[in-house]
């Protein structure tokens, strides 16, 4: 071990001294020094310094209440913080401890000016401030974490300076103005990354090239988490985490984007930016000027234009990509994916309109991959030896088993449907329908089952070991009616058991609602009752809807 670390020490010295030679650094160069303390003794040691400065803390703000509340105090006591951090953070010599003391004195720093910041001026002038003060607390740190997190937050900031702060920057405002903020942060982005690379790359400008290396990461990763966010909740998220804020803000954004006459404008731009992604892969990449790549690009083109979000996310993720930039290509591909999620909540356009387009991109997409396995299309596979095409052969066996699995499953679960509709005893549920429209999902009805007070004896979702069973009996019209949780106790004649299912952190019966084709609502608004299919074992289906005489819709 020893042998290798000697090794490594002389081929970094020979390196310093050919880039001395060369120019690249200066003739003082020496080689940086390493930080030898073990990892978990740093993060020990931050943690007990972040206790430790809590108290500290609240003592000083309420020690500094009277100064801080009114006048110029805030921004003197946010001054003399700020500068002690940022001294703190770059003196060597330091104890650990007091290192890690800074790190939340400079979040105390940058809360107290943003305070003074945000009850003096309008919210736009002030956070265009604070994003300033943001840059130049990254430009004095040494630290490549501090710029990356300064990035994000100095990012966020110009976007809130830039959308109009007299009205509600989510509910009120145009969501445009956020879509066009991001994009002029992406367009500094951009123009910073050109300047890096025009005049600071060389070894005089390393040091101002590493600083807008860091906060540039930060930037970008601003821009990508708030055009997943500008584009809304993606594919069933909103069933997971259940109504809510977030699910407000998507139908707000998903409205007022629908009914702005320039909607078609932001598809434009998104469409541009598309084309200029695929335009710049293929010039840094000219393997990738074949059929395959280019129909991959043109189905992309496509969904950009359907989805304005996509086409900005798609330049970073082609920039990033052609220059090395693998971890901030990797958060671009997940933004693109939430972002394709996302159009499934798009309001403007029906349920199975958004399936075909999906559909059909996605059989586009299996189409040339097909393609690209064929040697007459991709002639890199000719070229390849024995063991490389054997793995291409294995690979292409995996993603076949994959594909027989995942339709083993489904069909499997199909097969316990049809058998339980075969096999279990009907039985009736009078409801009591609530009937809103939902935009998300196409048309349903909420389903309000008559006595489910007995549910309210249970125990929690989150305490509950499993799913849970009620007793319930049935006329002779075959209407249920829920009599009390089941304890494992006999059951009398004619009582049977109902399975209970967990939802939004509440047990319903099998399900909460039911869903039909949009436009038949008038048909399923005469519902009644649930029909069930129901096995000994209290495993339920809920199969349909039945009129007031129990009569089929």
């Amino acid at each position: 071990m020893s042998n290798i670390n000697s090794q490594r020490a002389d081929a970094l010295a020979t390196l310093i001294d050919d880039a001395t030679r060369a120019g690249l650094l200066p003739p003082n160069a020496t080689r940086p020094v390493q930080d030898v303390r073990p990892w978990p003794l740093v993060l020990m040691t931050a943690f007990g310094a972040w206790l430790a400065a809590i108290p500290l803390m609240i003592a000083l703000g309420v020690g500094l209440e009277s100064v801080v509340r009114h006048g110029p105090g805030a921004y003197v006591v946010a001054a003399i913080v700020l500068v002690a951090a940022v001294l703190l953070i770059r003196a060597r010599g330091v104890a650990l401890f007091v290192e890690q003391l800074a790190v939340p004195c400079l979040l105390v720093g940058g809360g107290l000016l943003g305070y003074a910041l945000y009850r003096d001026y309008t919210a736009q002038m002030a956070s265009s401030l604070l994003c300033l003060a943001c840059l130049v607390v990254a430009a004095a740190l040494p630290r490549d974490w501090l710029r990356v997190l300064l990035g994000v937050v100095s990012c966020g900031l110009l976007a809130l300076g830039i959308v109009d702060s007299r009205t509600d920057w989510i509910f009120e405002n145009d969501p445009t103005q956020l879509y066009l903020a991001w994009m002029l942060a992406l367009a500094f982005w951009l123009g910073v990354h050109w300047l890096q690379k025009q005049a600071f790359n060389d070894g005089r400008g390393a040091p101002i090239a590493t600083f807008l290396e860091s906060l540039s990461t930060g930037w970008v990763l601003a821009i990508l988490m708030g055009l997943a966010f500008w584009s809304g909740m993606t594919f069933m998220l909103g069933a997971s985490v259940g109504p809510g804020i977030t699910q407000e803000v998507v139908n707000e954004l998903a409205r007022q984007r629908a009914g702005t006459w320039y909607a078609q404008a932001l598809n434009g731009v998104s469409l541009v930016l598309a084309v200029a992604a695929t335009a710049w892969t293929g010039w840094r990449w000219p393997a990738l000027r074949q059929l395959p790549a280019i129909g991959v690009a043109l189905v992309l083109i496509v969904l950009a234009w359907f989805m304005p979000a996509l086409g900005p996310v798609l330049l970073i993720l082609a920039y990033c990509l052609t220059s090395g930039r693998s971890r901030v290509a990797v958060a671009a591909a997940l933004a693109a994916a939430w972002i394709l999620g996302s159009f499934y909540y798009q309001l403007a356009w029906p349920l199975a309109s958004k399936a075909a387009l999906l559909a059909v991109a996605g059989a586009l997409l299996c189409a040339l991959s097909w393609l690209a396995t064929r040697g007459a299309v991709l002639h890199l596979v000719e070229s390849q030896p024995a063991g490389v095409a054997a793995g291409g052969r294995a690979a292409r066996l995996g993603v076949l088993g994959g594909v027989l699995l995942v339709l083993l499953v489904a069909n499997g679960g199909i097969w316990q449907k049809e058998q339980l509709i075969a096999k279990g005893e009907p039985i009736f549920v009078a409801l009591e329908p609530v009937d809103p429209r939902s935009l998300m999902q196409g048309d349903y009805m909420r389903l309000n089952f008559v006595n489910l007070g007995v549910l309210s004896t249970l125990a929690s979702v989150d305490r509950a070991p499993g799913r849970p069973l009620v007793v319930a009996t049935r006329d002779a019209r075959g209407v249920a009616e829920l009599q009390r949780p089941y304890t494992k106790e006999a059951l009398a004649p004619g009582e049977f058991l109902l399975e209970l299912t967990p939802k939004d952190g509440r047990w319903v019966l099998v399900s909460d609602a039911w869903f039909f084709k949009e436009g038949e609502a008038g048909r399923w608004e005469k519902a009644r009752y649930g029909e069930f299919r129901v096995l000994p074992d209290g495993r339920a289906l809920l199969v349909g809807m039945r009129g007031p005489e129990l009569e089929k819709l």
